[in-house]
């Protein structure tokens, strides 16, 4: 493909998903609820590479291998935040977005909504899912070791996020455990495994495209995942609403690694 053929595809995958972002507004106002955004979010990222794949016409193994690694990863994850949704209702942060803008500016919830949720999770899902649109432009090569090194890294990131889902949920199930601290399993290595989870499938996914030309730009992508998650709306925010509810969440932070998983510290 020509670099204006990419040009155009990309721009029609973000007309897409701005559209899509557009519709969910409009379900959010009847609601007067955005948090379920998280859970869709993942699951517009595979609607972007399942677009893609029948406008290019990039080597098979790497279109499918793309294909296949995103589902999995955004079925899984959108399945279980939409069902966290279901279960506890409005996400408190997005309670609090809403609120402030409305206290500071005097917007309105419709306005808040599409400019501080629904748009710039428009042009975050395109920018994070470059590696599965551009990764399926070239025909040449074929998927190689760094590729496939790529998918290892992908399927480990998947299972280390469920795992560590997995063991959140079973932790707060119990009644005991109310307004305590997970510090076993994953979460004892780090405080975020889903997060790191995340990062290591985007860099997975993003290593498969790379072995193209188009697909090495793409790093805008999972470098842009990793700030955010690490810098900006991930680690930042969900700590500082933890810490209102959890009673030893300083000494748990203290002495737990934030992002990559390492063992904790003594004392």
């Amino acid at each position: 493909m020509s670099l204006t053929e990419i040009a155009a595809l990309l721009g029609l995958n973000l007309a897409l998903i701005v559209a899509v972002m557009l519709g969910l507004w409009l379900v959010a106002l009847r609601l007067k609820d955005v948090s379920f955004v998280d859970g869709v979010w993942p699951l517009g990222m595979l609607m972007l590479a399942l677009a893609t794949f029948p406008r290019t016409d990039g080597d098979p193994i790497r279109k499918w291998l793309l294909i296949w690694l995103v589902g999995v990863w955004a079925v899984r994850l959108g399945w279980h935040l939409l069902g966290r949704w279901r279960r506890n209702g409005p996400d408190g942060r997005y309670v609090e977005l809403v609120q402030n803008q409305e206290t500071a500016k005097g917007w309105a919830f419709a306005k808040t909504a599409l400019l501080f949720v629904f748009l710039p999770q428009a042009a975050l899902s395109w920018l994070t899912s470059l590696p599965v649109q551009l990764g399926q432009v070239a025909f040449e090569p074929t998927v190689g070791w760094i590729g496939w090194t790529g998918a290892v890294l992908a399927v480990v990131g998947i299972g280390f996020e469920s795992i560590g889902d997995a063991q959140l949920a079973t932790f707060r199930k119990d009644p005991k455990n109310r307004g305590k601290v997970l510090d076993a399993g994953l979460w004892k290595y780090t405080r975020h495994p889903n997060y790191f989870g995340d990062a290591c499938v985007w860099w997975g996914l993003y290593l498969i495209a790379a072995e193209t030309g188009p697909g090495m730009w793409a790093i805008l992508g999972p470098m842009f995942l990793t700030f955010t998650l690490t810098r900006w709306s991930g680690i930042g925010i969900t700590e500082k609403a933890t810490a209102k509810t959890r009673p030893g969440y300083e000494d748990y932070v203290r002495r737990t690694s934030a992002f990559i998983p390492w063992p904790p510290k003594k004392g």
